[in-house]
């Protein structure tokens, strides 16, 4: 009886889990499958529709010999792939009948019907018939009965991404770029110092808010903003404020004598600057867009940060504080101790997040001035240059580095913090 129970529940359980898997399969596992799956073919963005033949048809009266001149102009709408067995298909007043010709074509009943064979990619095929009216139709309602018909001409193609061979074409154009080693640490500068700057300025955010003042219940709203914003109106201020030419920050730094000249914050690659002796190119417009990723996303940090201080039990801060410990000491040894497991799950979802950020850096520069990342190839390669395969090659890197980082994080986060 208890085995019979238990299989019962076992079913039941799985029942139940079977919706979430579906689901998961359905938002998750297929659209990765399939971009690994295109990944390995070699298509273009027009290549996601099927190949068709695509025609014009046009209709001149010849009055004086009282017949009827046709003309079908058509192509293959794919330069690459081929179109099997076209044929052509028009319908006819009934009686007419076929004076010349193309020999691929024939009038039978009240139907031309035209065997076009086989076409290549980029195929263009032209069809000319001369018809005569039935003797109880004039030429010129002849003319417009075929007029108002509508002509079909079908045939059967194969979709190139069931169809194509795989290839490692689309990865080799894509490490192959000039640029892409670049773009892979421009990618991973970005991630981590943005990941690592939202977490300290939502540290501070938190330690400042912990504290019971005046006013604190505003303040933690106004904290929010940046993440409750929507990004298009906060990158767009940015963009604004931070203009050489009408940008409010400018018109400051140069009103107060801070620069010499407009600085342009998000046009500039790298500015030199001196230091310690040495001159180094500072990666301007970089630096620029990873402060602004720090500064939109760390209110998530500041969040979750404050809700682990205000669980942290106060006796232990009040025994430090009877033996005498400063409040650099209280930090380092109860306040942070307490905090690195929720910073470390932190640091790995905000990680996994910039990674794969496309809208803040598209918003600000365009992916120009050095800030192009894997997301913006992802998107310029399969849209701007129409190269879906080798977007979705980009795409399947984008996804094995973040499995690296993946991978290493779990094997190297501490056991005990329970990651």
């Amino acid at each position: 009886m208890a085995s019979t129970l238990r299989r019962r529940e076992t079913r039941l359980a799985y029942a139940m889990l079977l919706p979430p898997l579906l689901i998961v399969a359905a938002v998750v596992i297929f659209p990765v499958a399939a971009n690994i799956w295109i990944a390995f073919k070699p298509i273009e963005l027009a290549d996601l529709r099927a190949p068709e033949p695509i025609f014009r048809e046009g209709v001149t009266l010849d009055a004086e010999a009282g017949r009827l001149d046709v003309l079908y102009r058509m192509r293959n709408s794919s330069a690459d792939n081929a179109i099997r067995a076209v044929t052509l298909d028009d319908a006819l007043p009934a009686g007419t009948t076929l004076v010349a010709g193309d020999p691929r074509c024939a009038v039978t009943a009240d139907r031309l019907a035209c065997d076009l064979g086989d076409w290549d990619g980029g195929h263009r095929d032209r069809v000319e018939v001369t018809l005569a009216p039935p003797a109880d139709m004039s030429a010129e309602a002849a003319a417009e009965a075929l007029d108002a018909s509508e002509p079909t001409i079908a045939g059967s193609a194969g979709n190139p991404m069931l169809t194509a061979g795989f290839t490692l074409d689309n990865f080799a154009k894509v490490i192959g770029q000039r640029d892409f080693w670049s773009v892979l640490w421009v990618t991973i500068a970005y991630t981590f110092f943005g990941t690592l700057g939202a977490m300290i300025l939502g540290l501070f955010a938190a330690q400042l808010l912990n504290s019971s003042f005046r006013g604190r219940a505003i303040l933690r709203g106004l904290f929010l903003f940046p993440y409750v914003s929507p990004v298009i109106a906060v990158a767009f201020t940015w963009v604004f404020f931070l203009d050489p030419f009408a940008g409010v920050v400018n018109a400051l730094t140069v009103h107060y004598g801070v620069t010499d000249a407009p600085v342009n914050f998000l046009g500039a690659r790298a500015v030199p600057i001196g230091l310690f002796g040495l001159t180094i190119d500072f990666p301007l417009a970089l630096a620029t867009v990873i402060a602004f990723e720090a500064w939109r996303y760390f209110p998530l940090s500041f969040l979750f940060i404050l809700a682990r201080l205000q669980a942290l039990p106060a006796d232990l801060y009040e025994a430090a504080e009877m033996d005498g410990a400063t409040p650099f000491q209280k930090f380092r040894y109860i306040t942070l101790p307490q905090l690195l497991g929720i910073l470390l799950i932190l640091f790995m979802l905000r990680f996994i997040w910039t990674f794969n950020k496309f809208d803040d850096i598209f918003l600000l520069t365009g992916g120009a001035a050095g800030t192009r990342t894997l997301t913006v190839n992802v998107y310029e390669q399969g849209f701007a240059l129409a190269d879906i395969g080798a977007g979705a090659a980009a795409a399947v890197i984008t996804f094995v580095v973040l499995v690296v980082f993946m991978t290493a994080y779990f094997a190297f986060t501490p056991k005990q913090e329970g990651m």
